[in-house]
Parts: C-alpha cells; structure tokens; sequence
C-alpha cells in the first residue's frame, strides 16, 4: 500500500463529503429491477450501480479519506510500544442470477476515497527525518503485502529527533527487547507534526519471534490534519506451528478506520485471513460506515478445509435515523458438486411495513438444479432446471501464494537457541473441532457502530 495522496498532504488537507439527498420513493419494494452479478470476485452478488459513486440508498458518497480500528490482541509478550496481534481478497466466481430488488443498497464496492498521485519514501537516510506520512487508508483494499509497506527494522537502538526548514518536528525511535523462551522483538516507531501541532502522524513498524517458530510481521500507522480529521490503521502477517498437527499456518489481518472531522461520517473494516500447508483457509472481513443519519454494514466469509468443502457467505444491511432498513443476504455450500444456495433480500419501511423476497437452489450434482423461492407480494417458483453447478472448490489465492508473498516475514531470524535448551511449547487443551458455520461470525462484536 503505498503511503501517498491527493488532498493529504503536511500543508493541505481536503476531507469533502458530497451529498444527493435521499429519495424515500425510491426504496420502496418492486421500484427497480437491478442485476445481481456473481460473475467475478468472490462469488458474491455485486450490485450494478449506474453511476461512478457509492451508491447509498439513492445517496450518492464522495469523500476524500480513508482508514481503521480497534487493536488486535497481542501475544503473549509486549513491546514498548502498544499495537496489536492476529490475521486478503474475498474472490468467487459464478454465473449471473437475476432478481427484482427493493432499492439501491449501499453495498457495492466503491471506488478510493483518495486519488493516490505522490509517494513518500518509506524511510530516508540516517540522520535525517522521516518523510511525512500523513495518508489515510483506502477502502476496500483487503490485506496488503508485506512488500507493500516497504518495512526497513535499523538494526541499532536510535532516539533522536529534529526539526524541518518549514518548522514541522520528527522523531524516530528503534530498540530490541528480549523475552522468555528466545522471545525477541524489535521495532522502530517514527513520526512527526506540523509547526502548529494541528496535523501529526505516528508510524510503528515491527518483527518478532521466538525459540517455537513463531514469527510476525506488523505495522500500524495513525494521523489527523487540522481539519479534525483522523484515521488508524494496522497490519500483521504471522508464522505459527500448531502444537498437535505440527502444520504450518500462516496468518495475516489488516484494520482500518478514518473519521471526518466536520460531518458525522466515518468508516471501518476489518480484514483476516488464515492459511495451512494442508490447504485449510478462511478469509473474512467486517465493514461498516455511516454518512449523517445514515449507516451500512457489511460481514463475508469463506471456508475451505482443504479437501474440497467450501463455505461462502455475504450479509448486508443499512438504515436510516428515519426508521426504513433493507439488506441483502446469501450463502452457499458445496462438497464434490453437490450442495446449496439460498438468500434473501429484504426491506423494512419507518412504519415497520416489512417487504421480502428469499430464494433456494439445489444442487444434485447431476446436471439438475431445483429453484425455489417466494416473497411477500404473493410471488413463488418451484422449478427443477438443467444447469450446470459452478463453484470454486478452492481458494483463488492459497497457502502456495501466501508463502510466496511472506519472503520477509519467512526470513526472520530468531535468537540461536543455547546448546540444550528447548523451546517451551504450551499444548493447552485440545483444540476445538472446527466449524464452518461459526455463530461468530454473525455478531456485531468487534464492529464499532458510532465513529
């Protein structure tokens, strides 16, 4: 991800928030056919919009700033500094079903906040300041490469700090601390403000081991400018064997948040991915967003277990202050082509008139297909189809391209162990039986619903 903008800059910062009111008539059921297209990423249902913006309930979102939230838990040893532990693109592909919907949702991917034309350079020469990074994050961007964030770790203990020609100040900081069972992490954490102290920006990067295998790969960055407003955002990328299959696993996740600092509007999503050498994955990400009185989320998943089950899922909803709520919603089982789909899309008015349309398919693995569904409205279908059953068995990039994509975090050294130490594995209980239709998956923990 590079670290650049248009509209972020040490001396100028553009946060615009364009708006076209919403039209209540237009969310009322049977108003607009729209096509739901599975063709392409992630085998989710993505909504053709019409325009180039965010479509919101009509609303059309155009905004200048991006970032994320909420730390992740570190392991068990802590730096000095304070950042987060634990987990890229959520991809499908599928023929196009199409369905009549209640209203534009806000649900399609939209395009960057920011129009990324500069980069800064990650770190500079010895001796002098850090370049200014006061760049929010993107939306929509998934987990980036450890590539991506150029991550440079001096290797010597650095504290010094200095003042720019514009009377902008930095500072930049680098140590290694030492911990039980070969523990070692080191960091360097930089940053910097304006002359006046009304824009900054923080910076940490970090590695670390141990005597277990264990290793991680992380960053987190966080900045304001004078308009008020702010953002935070931080990666990881971790190596770990499991104590009782003695499996590789691989773990990355990305956090994002940026807040407006003059219209009650913001987002946040949060990313992971998990991977094993056996072909076990699981990806997913929270989002969710708000524009004055109105508000949107969005939960996926995917599963595979690496011998040819597959579980994806998509929920997505948004509301008003006003009362009027809709979403749409869908999942899909399958082993060896047999399995299943179903779904609904919905709508609620301020009134608490409730409009719905859900839909099933089934899939013999034979060449038949048998459709059904109904709504509301009185409409229904009940079919058996000759069709063939498409689905991704596997992951569109797996445990082969994240091991490809990890050269620095793979390249980590650990401190030599002495002659006749061994690492202290801690097997705990066993671990639980996985399941792929985790309820934890459909809570609203971890999703902060006022930015």
């Amino acid at each position: 991800m590079a670290a650049n903008s248009r509209g972020f800059s040490t001396t100028q910062f553009d946060f615009k928030l364009r708006v076209r009111r919403l039209s209540a008539s237009s969310l009322l059921p049977n108003n607009n056919i729209h096509l739901f297209d599975l063709v392409g990423p992630r085998k989710r249902r993505k909504l053709i919009c019409f325009n180039d913006t965010h479509p919101l309930a009509n609303t059309n979102l155009r905004c200048s700033c991006s970032h994320s939230v909420t730390p992740i838990p570190n392991d068990n040893h802590q730096c000095r500094f304070h950042h987060n532990k634990k987990p890229h693109s959520h991809t499908h592909t599928n023929r196009v079903r199409v369905q009549l919907s209640p209203s534009p949702m806000p649900f399609a991917s939209p395009p960057s906040f920011l129009k990324q034309e500069k980069f800064y350079p990650r770190c500079t020469p010895r001796n002098s300041g850090p370049q200014s990074r006061d760049t929010p994050p993107k939306r929509d961007t998934g987990i980036a490469n450890e590539k991506d964030w150029g991550i440079s770790l001096l290797n010597e203990s650095v504290n010094e700090s200095g003042t720019n020609e514009d009377g902008s100040t930095w500072y930049r900081e680098s140590a290694e601390e030492l911990g039980e069972n070969g523990f070692r992490c080191r960091w360097t954490r930089m940053g910097g403000q304006s002359h006046d102290g009304s824009s900054e920006w923080k910076e940490t990067w970090w590695e670390k081991s141990d005597w277990t295998g264990y290793k991680e790969l992380g960053v987190e960055k966080s900045g304001r400018n004078s308009e008020g407003d702010s953002w935070w955002e931080t990666w990881q990328e971790n190596l770990q064997q499991d104590e009782w299959s003695n499996i590789a696993r691989i773990e990355r996740s990305a956090q994002k948040q940026a807040k407006s600092g003059t219209e009650n509007a913001g987002w946040y999503e949060k990313w992971w991915e998990k991977y094993d050498a056996k072909g076990w994955t699981e990806k997913g990400a929270h989002k969710y967003g708000r524009l004055n009185e109105q508000s949107w989320w969005e939960k996926w998943g995917e599963h595979y277990d690496g011998r040819g089950s597959v579980l994806k899922w998509t929920d997505k909803w948004a509301e008003t202050e006003l009362g009027t709520k809709w979403g749409d919603k869908w999942e899909e089982r399958f082993f060896k082509g047999i399995g299943s789909r179903h779904g609904e899309t919905w709508h609620v008015s301020p009134s608490s008139e409730r409009w719905s349309r859900t839909w099933g398919e089934e899939h013999f693995g034979n060449g038949k297909v048998h459709k059904y569904g109904n709504s509301t409205t009185s409409e229904s279908w009940d079919i058996v189809v000759d069709e063939e059953t498409y689905y991704d068995a596997e992951p569109h990039y797996g445990w082969a391209d994240v091991v490809g994509d990890s050269i620095q975090l793979l390249s980590i050294q650990p401190r030599e162990m002495p002659f006749g130490v061994f690492p202290n594995l801690d097997f705990g209980s066993l671990p639980p039986s996985p399941r792929l239709d985790d309820d934890d998956d459909n809570n609203d923990d971890g999703l902060p619903h006022s930015l």
